[in-house]
């Protein structure tokens, strides 16, 4: 599993947050995927490492911009918070 985060450009409410989700979700396979637009930010967690490039066309699209790319292996946490 991966944790992406990503830095985006131009969300001011819930209706961009759920822009950004629902073109992540529609173009791409997903476990989760959140958006706050007070940070600037969308978090995925996917099974497979999701492509910088192809992240940033599809949200590029929507007319937000992608300022920054970070992905990493994500363990889930179990009860407590400790991982599984």
């Amino acid at each position: 599993m991966f944790k992406t985060e990503l830095k985006i450009d131009g969300m001011m409410c819930g209706m961009c947050e759920a822009h950004i989700n629902d073109t992540v979700r529609n173009n791409f396979k997903v476990k989760k995927v959140t958006s706050s637009h007070s940070k600037g930010k969308c978090e995925i967690i996917s099974e497979q490492e999701l492509g910088e490039d192809a992240l940033k066309e599809a949200i590029d699209k929507t007319g937000y911009k992608m300022l920054s790319y970070n992905c990493s292996p994500y363990e889930k946490k179990g009860l407590f918070g400790f991982k599984k």
